[in-house]
Order: C-alpha cells, then structure tokens, then sequence
C-alpha cells in the first residue's frame, strides 16, 4: 500500500496528507477548491519548516514531503489507481454519504474507503456501497502531524482483514491505533463532548466564568487547556454536530447540547475558525482575551 488518496484539503484533511507524504506514501490531495488545495499546501510547509526549525526534519526531508502530494479537483481523477481514501470532508452526514457513493463508483473494486469521521456511524457510511467489507474509519487527532492516537473504527461489516490493514498502516505512519466498535461518538468524543458540553453548561447557569472554569480543569485536571478554549479550538459548530450525533443516536438526554452553545453557533461564533468564541481571537490564536459577550 504506497498510494493514498485524501478528501477535503481543510486543517484535518491536510494534516493527514502531510503524514503520509512525509512517511513515503504518494498522496492526491482533493478538493473541489483550488484556494482550499493551496491553502493546504501553504499549511503543510509550514508545519514542515516549523519541524525544520525544531531540527526533527531537513530541508530534503521537506522537498521529498513535498514532492510526494499532488493535489487534484476532481475525485475520479484523484482515486485512479490508489490503494487507500481518506475522506476528511465537513462533518456533516450527507455530504459522507455523496462522497462514499461516488467514491465506490469511481476507485478501484480493491480499494480500501476510509473516513475521519469524529462520530459518525461507519456502518451507516458503508451501506451507501457495494464494499461495506472495505469500508472503516480512521479518526486522526488535531493537529494531526503531532498527535499519536487513531481511533480505528469497524463498522458492522468491516473485515479482519481491513481492520489489520489499517491498523499496521496507522503504525507506520508511526502513529498509536486503537480498534473501537461503531457507536455515536466512537470513544473519545463519547467521553470528550459532554465534558466540554457541561463545561458550557456551568458558564450558562453561572457559576464561574471562562477564565475560572478553564483555570480549574487546567490547574486542578492537569488538561494542557481548559474545556471553553479546547471547545473554540476544534469548532463550537462541529461540537455542536458531534453532540447532535449522540443525542439522535443514544436518545439519551446527558447529550443534549446546551443552549449556549446552539445559540452561539446560530450566531456564528464558532472560535478560533470564525475570531470569536469564548475567547477573542482577533488579534491572536492564543486564548488570552475572554469573549466580550462574557466579560
């Protein structure tokens, strides 16, 4: 398995091709925006130079990353002949479901379909095609070319095979795999989401502000950031989608997304993606400035 198509060009889609490319596999990386390819581009050599600068590459390492992607808008072109699809498009079910249509349509009979779902069903993905056997997900961490985990999700139908497969190549991107079953929200959003949701819930019934509750999960959790910042960092809209998944899928009341949140969203404060969350991020990415809506 050399060669390895990549869907979606965004922060989670180049991510993923930058650690292929960087480990020897050939990637086309899709997109149906030439801007979203370049930008990804940009993206990539700049985490390169950022590993340049750290001394954990050279300047060959660079070129040879480089020289391993080549990027296409159209995605029969862009699977011809490839052994591995990744598809990291927007988290949003129907979109997956075009895609994995077209994709069994237009890939090779023996080509392995993955997705980087964060809580999607797999299952539900992969009745869409002719290959639920080959279908699995590959659910890559932010930022993708630093974090070690892959959550490796079998899908009803997903084979021993492909689930070996998957799993060996996931190690040698030198990555650590571990295999989940196929329910809303895999494991670590299943964990993650409602601590972030109930961390929206304490700011919502008032009974700390951002800098507090973040302040506490850092200092008294040992958490590298607070649940608010870790929230405006992956997308308050795609917490937002992920908690929805659960709730639809559990019927359970403890996934129910706060109001908070939902209006936020429906604001278009999203965080770090829009300038505004719970943090202010007009000047900086860094969480230093609290949102003025809770000043």
């Amino acid at each position: 398995m050399k060669n390895i198509a990549v869907i979606g060009a965004g922060t989670m889609g180049n991510g993923i091709a930058h650690v292929f490319a960087q480990n020897n596999y050939k990637v086309n990386l899709i997109d149906i925006s030439q801007e979203a390819l370049e930008k990804g581009l940009i993206n990539i050599t700049k985490n390169l130079d950022r590993l340049i600068s750290k001394e954990r590459i050279t300047e060959e390492n660079k070129k040879q990353t480089l020289d391993n992607i080549t990027t296409f808008t159209s995605i029969s072109k862009g699977v011809n002949n490839v052994d591995l699809v990744v598809e990291a498009a927007t988290e949003n079910i129907e979109l997956k479901l075009k895609i994995f249509k077209q994709l069994d349509e237009e890939a090779s009979e023996n080509t392995i379909l993955a997705s980087n779902t964060s809580s999607i069903s797999i299952t539900k993905i992969a009745a869409v095609t002719n290959r639920p056997e080959k279908v699995i997900g590959m659910h890559f961490m932010n930022p993708v070319p630093i974090m070690k985990l892959v959550e490796i999700i079998r899908g009803y139908s997903t084979s021993n095979k492909v689930t070996e497969t998957i799993m060996k190549l996931s190690k040698n991107l030198k990555k650590v795999p571990v295999e989940v079953n196929d329910y809303p929200g895999f494991v670590a959003n299943r964990i993650l989401m409602p601590m972030l949701n109930e961390a929206i819930e304490t700011l919502y019934n008032g009974v700390a502000g951002v800098y507090e509750i973040d302040t506490v999960m850092k200092l008294g959790m040992a958490h590298p950031m607070g649940p608010l910042q870790l929230a405006d960092f992956i997308g308050l809209d795609v917490c937002l989608s992920i908690l929805n998944v659960m709730y639809n899928g559990f019927k359970n009341p403890k996934y129910a997304p706060c109001p908070l949140l939902v209006n936020m969203v429906q604001a278009g404060k999203l965080g770090v993606k829009s300038g505004e969350g719970f943090y202010d991020y007009s000047e900086s990415r860094k969480a230093t400035t609290i949102a003025k809506q809770f000043q």
